[in-house]
């Protein structure tokens, strides 16, 4: 009989964690655990503290920062890998998970159906003549070194393959590798696991070349397996039922799915939403019932393309997907720093960067120009932000993979910050309130379009209060409109009185706040 071995990747929830492993060893099978180093320190101290006493537990001998395309990614892996094979010596089975995957059988039915073939379950197609990759850049991701995150530093990260490119410095793949590209939840067999690591350890060319590829977690362990296992001994799919939506973005699951989850052919679905507390519940007792069986029609993905099909000619019969999944989560936190001055907010943004983990973007909701991911096309006009705001930002969470953002938002934009307030998420503001010398009003009206260079300046002074005026209007309508966990920062005030607002409107130190509220010139224009 098969035992499985869950190599679990995580960063969030430790209760989910805590309550994932102990549903998945109690049918006997074992879990090994890397849980993100960019996490709170608290929340691992409560995963090791309540499952401390459970023998089929093991966590990986180091803890990394992950990010998403990294090689940390695949380290991680390796690290929790290596854990799990001198912890469990008994398992025959090592089966890739995240935080958000949830069993969809029985483990009586994963046993019985990782029996059943003495294969390896693992995406694994060519590299090159594959359309797996649909978008973006493709043999770029292999042939120059990347030391730089396309997410969080995009220009150097273009700049440096650029730099690359006009220097001739393309590197060769490893004459006999073939590189295969899949997706990173596979299900491999402990031979094949224990093959693997000796290769790590003989080729350190091989590691060298991967160790700074783009996204190597869906072209590594794709193309190790195909190196050292036979062709006859791969079954070139998932186990993990996941789909997409229009927007290229993975399909959460909610308390409505069950059926259809229970209908594929997979043991495990990804993502399932953390709010979805009664499927949870019924995928949790279902996988201990031994006596449970499975009618299969894997329509799952023909089923959702009909339906968004239907959607895009106007023929749909059930909300968007953006109007059903109407929160950002419960779990989530979102921080927005609202200030009339745009370079003043912008610059308290880049101090929050360097001083924490935390992601944060600019104006979005304002201004055209600011820097966001190809979420497939909800980003691309101000129009479709804001008619799908929460979708945006639940997008933005997704990936980011966290969830903490902050955001800018103009004083004027009332319907937005009582939108996001609205939310069961957690919404905290912070008002950066500047002083407005005439200089900067005058420059203002400019912008704006209700002066020009050869506007009188008896008119220039007639305007100056009015717009002072419709400054302070602004302000008062946010402190008219009562939100809760609203901050007050002043220009006027002392560095440590701003520095208390910081640290309870991030949710930080005091001495990171300081560092922040002590940035040079942030209120200069």
């Amino acid at each position: 009989m098969a035992k499985i071995a869950y190599i679990l990747l995580c960063h969030k929830d430790p209760e989910a964690i805590i309550g994932q492993a102990e549903m998945l060893t109690a049918a006997g099978d074992y879990i090994a655990i890397h849980f993100d180093a960019r996490a709170k320190p608290e929340h691992f101290a409560r995963i090791r503290e309540a499952l401390a006493d459970n023998p089929n537990v093991a966590f990986a001998r180091k803890r990394i920062k992950c990010g998403w395309g990294e090689w940390s990614l695949v380290q991680a892996t390796l690290y929790a890998v290596e854990a799990a094979v001198e912890a469990f010596p008994r398992a025959t089975h090592f089966y890739m998970l995240s935080g958000d995957c949830a069993a969809i059988k029985s483990a009586h039915y994963a046993h019985e159906f990782l029996d059943a073939r003495d294969v390896d379950y693992i995406e694994s197609f060519d590299y090159f003549d594959s359309d797996w990759i649909k978008t973006g850049i493709k043999e770029e991701r292999l042939i120059y070194r990347h030391y730089f995150n396309e997410r969080n530093s995009k220009r150097l990260f273009y700049a440096s393959m650029n730099l690359q490119r006009r220097l001739g410095l393309s590197r060769a793949i490893p004459a006999d590798i073939q590189v295969m590209i899949g997706s990173q939840w596979w299900c491999l067999r402990r031979r094949t696991i224990e093959w693997i690591l000796e290769f790590t350890r003989r080729r350190r060319d091989v590691m060298r070349f991967f160790r700074t590829t783009w996204i190597p977690d869906e072209t590594f362990f794709q193309t190790l397996v195909r190196h050292v296992v036979p062709d006859h001994e791969i079954e070139t799919r998932t186990l993990t039922f996941l789909m997409f939506t229009d927007y290229g973005m993975p399909q959460t699951f909610y308390n409505d799915h069950y059926d259809l989850l229970l209908s594929q052919d997979f043991l495990f679905a990804r993502k399932i939403s953390p709010e979805a507390t009664e499927l949870k519940q019924r995928l949790g007792a279902l996988y201990s019932d031994e006596a449970a069986t499975f009618k299969i029609s894997n329509e799952g993905r023909s089923l959702f393309k009909f339906l968004t099909g239907r959607g895009r000619i106007g023929r749909r019969f059930a909300m968007r997907f953006w109007e059903t999944e109407s929160t950002l989560g419960r779990q989530r936190e979102l921080m927005i720093v609202v200030c009339k001055k745009w370079h003043v907010a912008k610059r308290l943004l880049t101090a929050v960067r360097q001083a924490t983990n935390l992601t944060a973007i600019e104006y979005l909701f304002n201004e055209d120009s600011t820097p966001l991911p190809d979420l497939g096309g909800i980003q691309s006009t101000m129009e479709k932000r804001h008619r799908h705001r929460r979708a945006l930002m639940r997008m933005l969470f997704d990936y980011y993979e966290t969830d903490q953002m902050i955001i800018c938002l103009d004083p004027a934009s009332l319907d937005l910050l009582q939108d996001f307030c609205g939310d069961r998420s957690v919404t905290r503001l912070l008002e950066v309130q500047c002083d407005f010398t005439d200089e900067y009003l005058i420059g203002h009206a400019m912008r704006v379009g209700l002066a020009g260079e050869q506007t009188p300046q008896e008119t220039l002074e007639r305007l100056l209060p009015t717009i002072r005026s419709d400054m302070t209007f602004e302000s008062d309508r946010i402190r008219d409109a009562e939100f809760e966990n609203h901050f007050t920062m002043r220009q006027s005030d002392s560095t440590e009185e701003n520095a208390a607002k910081i640290a309870r409107f991030l949710d930080i130190s005091a001495d990171k706040a300081i560092e922040i509220a002590q940035t040079d010139h942030l209120y200069a224009d």
